[in-house]
């Protein structure tokens, strides 16, 4: 029986991309997604073609609870869970600081941020060798954003990400003795429809000109580097923030 990948985030864009992804590298594949059940009931038709065992699972990732039933769902599927990739995430309209308020500053944190602690909790009480596991490997989806601050776009965003990556280095040096390796992937900017949101629009053409690459991402050249620091292949690799991002 193979290992169970979980994918927060996975029924669209890089989450999506990803699960094919592992699909492919022999995982079986636990798709997490907030709201869009018939995409997550799709790509889990996708992922079963390729022989992979798939459960779609509903859940807020920054819901305690929900996040707990979530993964003692996996727990009832039977085989253990090998990979976490923290890929669930949400920006806002593009906007300045002075004109931000507090209910938007709350849904980022506790999404990007919270709902990275969470997974990573659950996922450590099961692959943690202190606890009876079998170790294991988590991948938290950062963004460039982190290092750049994106000014009069989205510097909260931005914030919640520099969270996350310094979640990933501190949490790598807390798990890898017990068999727990814990590395980031920081996307540029990626083809994908999570900037409908923000009403950024990336196909403009003077995007692509300020990236060194001159072009934007594919969801699946990030889902290469995730899958990649999940597999054994990447063994010494610990507390890494690998960027995907076209040299930006």
């Amino acid at each position: 029986m193979a290992d169970w990948v979980l994918i927060t985030g996975g029924s669209r864009g890089i989450g999506a991309a990803t699960a094919l992804r592992c699909a492919e590298a022999g995982w079986d594949v636990a798709i997490n997604y907030a709201q869009d059940s018939a995409a997550a009931e799709a790509l889990a038709g996708r992922l079963h073609a390729r022989g992979r065992r798939v459960l779609t699972l509903q859940a807020d990732v920054a819901d305690e609870a929900q996040v707990a039933a979530m993964f003692r769902r996996l727990d009832e599927a039977g085989g253990h869970l090998a990979g976490l990739v923290n890929n669930a995430g949400i920006v806002a309209p593009a906007a300045r600081l002075q004109d931000m308020d507090m209910a938007r500053w709350r849904r980022l944190f506790d999404v990007n941020v919270l709902g990275t602690l969470l997974c990573c909790q659950q996922a450590a009480r099961r692959m943690s060798t202190k606890h009876g596991g079998a170790g294991g490997a988590i991948v938290n989806l950062s963004s460039r954003a982190a290092e750049f601050g994106s000014a009069g776009i989205y510097v909260d965003y931005a914030a919640t990400k520099g969270a996350v990556d310094t979640l990933t280095k501190g949490l790598a040096r807390e798990l890898i003795a017990e068999g727990i390796r814990v590395n980031g992937v920081r996307p540029g900017i990626i083809e994908t429809d999570i900037h409908a949101t923000s009403g950024f629009t990336v196909g403009a053409p003077e995007i692509a000109a300020g990236i060194p690459i001159q072009r934007l991402g594919r969801a699946e050249e990030v889902a290469e580097a995730v899958a990649w620091l999940l597999s054994d292949a990447a063994s010494y690799t610990v507390g890494a923030l690998l960027d995907v991002a076209g040299g930006r």
